[in-house]
Protein backbone atom coordinates (compact mmCIF):
# COMPACT_ATOMS: atom_id res chain seq x y z
CA UNK A 1 0.00 0.00 0.00
CA UNK A 2 1.24 3.50 -0.89
CA UNK A 3 -0.17 6.98 -0.36
CA UNK A 4 -1.82 6.99 -3.81
CA UNK A 5 -3.63 3.79 -2.86
CA UNK A 6 -4.78 5.38 0.41
CA UNK A 7 -6.34 8.32 -1.44
CA UNK A 8 -7.99 6.02 -3.97
CA UNK A 9 -9.41 3.48 -1.51
CA UNK A 10 -10.21 5.82 1.38
CA UNK A 11 -11.02 9.26 -0.06
CA UNK A 12 -13.07 10.39 2.97
CA UNK A 13 -13.23 9.89 6.73
CA UNK A 14 -16.41 7.81 6.37
CA UNK A 15 -14.70 5.43 3.95
CA UNK A 16 -12.01 4.89 6.59
CA UNK A 17 -14.66 4.23 9.27
CA UNK A 18 -16.39 1.67 7.02
CA UNK A 19 -13.09 -0.12 6.39
CA UNK A 20 -12.22 -0.22 10.09
CA UNK A 21 -15.62 -1.73 10.87
CA UNK A 22 -15.01 -4.42 8.29
CA UNK A 23 -11.52 -5.14 9.63
CA UNK A 24 -12.52 -5.15 13.30
CA UNK A 25 -16.02 -6.59 13.26
CA UNK A 26 -16.40 -8.11 9.80
CA UNK A 27 -19.47 -5.87 9.48
CA UNK A 28 -21.04 -7.41 12.61
CA UNK A 29 -20.62 -4.64 15.22
CA UNK A 30 -20.24 -5.59 18.86
CA UNK A 31 -20.01 -3.38 21.92
CA UNK A 32 -16.34 -3.01 22.96
CA UNK A 33 -17.39 -2.65 26.60
CA UNK A 34 -19.68 -5.65 27.17
CA UNK A 35 -19.21 -7.55 23.85
CA UNK A 36 -22.96 -7.56 23.23
CA UNK A 37 -24.30 -7.50 19.68
CA UNK A 38 -27.66 -6.12 20.84
CA UNK A 39 -26.97 -2.68 19.43
CA UNK A 40 -28.75 0.10 17.56
CA UNK A 41 -26.93 1.91 14.71
CA UNK A 42 -26.70 5.72 14.78
CA UNK A 43 -25.92 6.29 11.07
CA UNK A 44 -25.62 10.07 11.11
CA UNK A 45 -22.96 9.96 13.83
CA UNK A 46 -21.21 6.81 12.58
CA UNK A 47 -21.71 5.40 16.07
CA UNK A 48 -23.73 2.67 17.80
CA UNK A 49 -25.81 2.42 20.95
CA UNK A 50 -25.53 -0.71 23.08
CA UNK A 51 -28.92 -1.77 24.40
CA UNK A 52 -27.25 -4.07 26.93
CA UNK A 53 -24.96 -1.67 28.84
CA UNK A 54 -26.64 1.54 27.60
CA UNK A 55 -23.46 3.13 26.19
CA UNK A 56 -22.63 4.59 22.81
CA UNK A 57 -19.45 3.77 20.94
CA UNK A 58 -17.68 3.92 17.62
CA UNK A 59 -15.29 1.53 15.93
CA UNK A 60 -12.27 3.46 17.26
CA UNK A 61 -13.00 2.71 20.94
CA UNK A 62 -10.17 0.67 22.47
CA UNK A 63 -7.88 1.13 19.45
CA UNK A 64 -4.89 3.36 18.75
CA UNK A 65 -7.36 5.79 17.12
CA UNK A 66 -9.42 6.26 20.29
CA UNK A 67 -10.04 9.91 21.26
CA UNK A 68 -8.35 11.17 18.11
CA UNK A 69 -9.50 14.51 16.67
CA UNK A 70 -7.81 13.90 13.33
CA UNK A 71 -9.49 12.46 10.23
CA UNK A 72 -8.81 8.74 9.96
CA UNK A 73 -7.45 9.29 6.47
CA UNK A 74 -4.46 11.05 8.06
CA UNK A 75 -3.97 8.09 10.37
CA UNK A 76 -4.06 5.71 7.40
CA UNK A 77 -1.52 7.90 5.59
CA UNK A 78 0.70 7.95 8.67
CA UNK A 79 0.65 4.14 8.92
CA UNK A 80 1.51 3.91 5.23
CA UNK A 81 4.43 6.36 5.57
CA UNK A 82 5.86 4.57 8.63
CA UNK A 83 5.59 1.13 7.03
CA UNK A 84 7.22 2.24 3.76
CA UNK A 85 10.10 4.16 5.36
CA UNK A 86 12.84 1.53 5.51
CA UNK A 87 14.93 3.65 7.89
CA UNK A 88 12.01 5.27 9.68
CA UNK A 89 10.44 8.70 9.38
CA UNK A 90 11.10 11.57 11.81
CA UNK A 91 8.23 13.28 13.62
CA UNK A 92 8.98 16.63 11.96
CA UNK A 93 8.93 15.03 8.50
CA UNK A 94 5.73 13.15 9.30
CA UNK A 95 4.21 16.39 10.54
CA UNK A 96 5.10 18.19 7.30
CA UNK A 97 3.67 15.36 5.20
CA UNK A 98 0.37 15.28 7.12
CA UNK A 99 0.11 19.02 7.90
CA UNK A 100 0.02 18.46 11.66
CA UNK A 101 2.28 19.70 14.45
CA UNK A 102 5.48 17.91 15.40
CA UNK A 103 3.99 16.82 18.74
CA UNK A 104 0.87 15.42 17.07
CA UNK A 105 3.01 13.56 14.53
CA UNK A 106 5.21 12.13 17.31
CA UNK A 107 2.15 10.91 19.24
CA UNK A 108 0.71 9.31 16.09
CA UNK A 109 4.01 7.57 15.36
CA UNK A 110 4.25 6.24 18.92
CA UNK A 111 0.69 4.87 18.71
CA UNK A 112 1.57 3.16 15.42
CA UNK A 113 4.70 1.68 17.04
CA UNK A 114 2.44 0.38 19.80
CA UNK A 115 0.56 -1.60 17.15
CA UNK A 116 3.88 -2.78 15.67
CA UNK A 117 5.17 -4.18 18.97
CA UNK A 118 6.93 -7.54 18.55
CA UNK A 119 7.95 -8.17 22.15
CA UNK A 120 4.95 -10.44 22.74
CA UNK A 121 5.94 -12.65 19.81
CA UNK A 122 5.80 -16.17 21.22
CA UNK A 123 7.27 -18.26 18.41
CA UNK A 124 10.78 -19.42 19.23
CA UNK A 125 13.48 -19.01 16.61
CA UNK A 126 14.64 -22.24 14.96
CA UNK A 127 17.18 -23.44 12.40
CA UNK A 128 20.22 -21.27 11.80
CA UNK A 129 20.11 -18.34 14.22
CA UNK A 130 22.53 -15.43 14.52
CA UNK A 131 23.01 -13.47 17.73
CA UNK A 132 24.89 -10.22 18.23
CA UNK A 133 24.76 -7.10 20.34
CA UNK A 134 25.06 -3.45 19.46
CA UNK A 135 25.29 -0.25 21.48
CA UNK A 136 22.98 2.73 21.04
CA UNK A 137 23.78 6.26 22.15
CA UNK A 138 25.07 9.63 21.03
CA UNK A 139 28.62 10.88 20.85
CA UNK A 140 30.07 11.90 24.25
CA UNK A 141 30.75 15.52 25.06
CA UNK A 142 34.29 16.76 24.54
CA UNK A 143 36.44 17.03 27.62
CA UNK A 144 34.40 14.62 29.73
CA UNK A 145 37.09 11.97 30.15
CA UNK A 146 38.00 8.80 28.24
CA UNK A 147 35.19 7.17 26.29
CA UNK A 148 35.60 3.59 25.19
CA UNK A 149 34.03 2.10 22.09
CA UNK A 150 32.31 -1.24 21.58
CA UNK A 151 31.76 -3.37 24.67
CA UNK A 152 33.62 -0.92 26.90
CA UNK A 153 31.20 1.91 26.17
CA UNK A 154 28.60 3.46 28.47
CA UNK A 155 25.99 3.31 25.71
CA UNK A 156 22.85 1.20 25.94
CA UNK A 157 23.34 -2.45 24.84
CA UNK A 158 20.75 -4.10 22.58
CA UNK A 159 20.86 -7.85 21.93
CA UNK A 160 19.41 -9.18 18.70
CA UNK A 161 18.70 -12.72 17.51
CA UNK A 162 17.69 -13.38 13.93
CA UNK A 163 16.59 -16.53 12.15
CA UNK A 164 18.08 -16.95 8.67
CA UNK A 165 15.34 -15.91 6.21
CA UNK A 166 13.04 -15.52 9.21
CA UNK A 167 12.18 -13.33 12.17
CA UNK A 168 14.16 -10.92 14.30
CA UNK A 169 13.98 -10.52 18.07
CA UNK A 170 15.74 -7.68 19.86
CA UNK A 171 15.80 -6.61 23.49
CA UNK A 172 17.14 -3.52 25.23
CA UNK A 173 19.32 -4.17 28.28
CA UNK A 174 18.15 -1.26 30.41
CA UNK A 175 20.53 -1.75 33.32
CA UNK A 176 23.46 -1.83 30.85
CA UNK A 177 24.79 -5.03 32.46
CA UNK A 178 25.41 -7.55 29.69
CA UNK A 179 27.15 -10.69 30.96
CA UNK A 180 27.18 -14.41 30.26
CA UNK A 181 24.23 -15.09 32.57
CA UNK A 182 22.06 -12.44 30.89
CA UNK A 183 22.94 -13.61 27.37
CA UNK A 184 22.21 -17.26 28.19
CA UNK A 185 18.84 -16.27 29.65
CA UNK A 186 17.93 -14.27 26.52
CA UNK A 187 18.90 -17.16 24.26
CA UNK A 188 16.82 -19.68 26.23
CA UNK A 189 13.83 -17.33 26.17
CA UNK A 190 13.99 -16.58 22.44
CA UNK A 191 15.38 -19.69 20.71
CA UNK A 192 14.23 -23.30 20.44
CA UNK A 193 17.52 -24.65 21.77
CA UNK A 194 16.74 -28.23 20.66
CA UNK A 195 16.09 -27.29 17.05
CA UNK A 196 18.53 -24.49 16.38
CA UNK A 197 22.21 -23.75 15.86
CA UNK A 198 23.49 -20.43 17.16
CA UNK A 199 26.16 -18.31 15.47
CA UNK A 200 27.87 -15.54 17.41
CA UNK A 201 31.15 -13.64 17.40
CA UNK A 202 34.03 -14.42 19.74
CA UNK A 203 32.71 -12.43 22.73
CA UNK A 204 33.39 -14.39 25.94
CA UNK A 205 29.88 -13.76 27.20
CA UNK A 206 28.61 -16.36 24.70
CA UNK A 207 30.90 -19.16 25.87
CA UNK A 208 28.39 -20.75 28.26
CA UNK A 209 25.81 -21.23 25.49
CA UNK A 210 27.59 -24.29 24.08
CA UNK A 211 26.64 -26.16 27.25
CA UNK A 212 22.94 -26.30 26.32
CA UNK A 213 22.73 -25.91 22.51
CA UNK A 214 24.85 -26.14 19.32
CA UNK A 215 26.99 -23.00 19.10
CA UNK A 216 29.49 -21.92 16.44
CA UNK A 217 31.79 -18.91 16.75
CA UNK A 218 32.90 -16.40 14.13
CA UNK A 219 36.35 -15.09 15.02
CA UNK A 220 36.32 -11.65 13.43
CA UNK A 221 40.03 -11.21 14.07
CA UNK A 222 40.67 -13.97 11.51
CA UNK A 223 37.65 -14.28 9.19
CA UNK A 224 34.05 -13.14 8.69
CA UNK A 225 32.42 -15.97 6.70
CA UNK A 226 33.05 -19.70 6.68
CA UNK A 227 30.21 -21.40 4.79
CA UNK A 228 27.07 -20.97 6.90
CA UNK A 229 29.05 -19.65 9.84
CA UNK A 230 28.66 -15.85 9.91
CA UNK A 231 26.70 -13.05 11.57
CA UNK A 232 26.18 -10.92 8.47
CA UNK A 233 22.36 -11.03 8.65
CA UNK A 234 22.05 -9.59 12.14
CA UNK A 235 24.76 -7.03 11.35
CA UNK A 236 22.69 -5.92 8.33
CA UNK A 237 19.77 -5.31 10.69
CA UNK A 238 21.99 -3.27 13.01
CA UNK A 239 23.10 -1.17 10.04
CA UNK A 240 19.46 -0.33 9.20
CA UNK A 241 18.66 0.45 12.83
CA UNK A 242 21.65 2.73 13.35
CA UNK A 243 21.17 4.54 10.04
CA UNK A 244 17.58 5.17 11.09
CA UNK A 245 18.50 6.48 14.53
CA UNK A 246 21.42 8.60 13.31
CA UNK A 247 19.90 9.80 10.04
CA UNK A 248 16.20 10.13 10.92
CA UNK A 249 15.60 10.33 14.65
CA UNK A 250 19.03 11.72 15.65
CA UNK A 251 18.38 10.94 19.31
CA UNK A 252 16.29 8.28 21.08
CA UNK A 253 15.78 8.16 24.85
CA UNK A 254 16.15 4.96 26.85
CA UNK A 255 12.47 5.27 27.83
CA UNK A 256 11.29 4.89 24.22
CA UNK A 257 14.19 2.97 22.65
CA UNK A 258 12.37 -0.39 22.84
CA UNK A 259 9.46 1.03 20.80
CA UNK A 260 11.78 2.22 18.04
CA UNK A 261 13.52 -1.17 17.93
CA UNK A 262 10.08 -2.83 17.74
CA UNK A 263 9.35 -0.65 14.70
CA UNK A 264 12.46 -1.80 12.85
CA UNK A 265 11.94 -5.44 13.91
CA UNK A 266 8.33 -5.31 12.71
CA UNK A 267 9.27 -4.05 9.26
CA UNK A 268 12.02 -6.68 9.02
CA UNK A 269 9.79 -9.56 10.17
CA UNK A 270 6.99 -8.61 7.77
CA UNK A 271 9.14 -7.54 4.82
CA UNK A 272 7.54 -10.21 2.61
CA UNK A 273 3.95 -9.45 3.68
CA UNK A 274 2.15 -8.00 0.66
CA UNK A 275 -0.81 -7.03 2.87
CA UNK A 276 1.23 -5.37 5.59
CA UNK A 277 -1.08 -2.35 5.79
CA UNK A 278 -4.05 -4.60 6.60
CA UNK A 279 -1.93 -6.65 9.02
CA UNK A 280 -1.03 -3.46 10.86
CA UNK A 281 -4.62 -2.25 10.93
CA UNK A 282 -5.66 -5.56 12.50
CA UNK A 283 -3.11 -4.98 15.25
CA UNK A 284 -4.17 -1.34 15.59
CA UNK A 285 -7.79 -2.31 16.38
CA UNK A 286 -6.77 -5.22 18.61
CA UNK A 287 -7.76 -8.13 16.37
Amino acid sequence: MNIIGIYQLFPTHNHCIDHLEKVRWNNKPACPYCKSQNITPLPKEKRYHCNNCNTSFSVTVGTIFHHTHLPLQKWFLAICLVLNAKKGVAARQLGRDLKVTKDTAWRMAMKIRQAMGEREQRDLLTGLVECDETYIGGKPRKGTGTHKRGRGTEKIPVVGMIERDGSMKAEVIKNRKLDSKKLSSLVRRSIDIKNATLFTDEYKGYLGIQKFMPHKVVDHTLWYVNGDVHTNTVESFWALLKRGIVGQYHKVSLKHLAHYIDEFSYRWNHRKDENLFTTTLLRAVGV
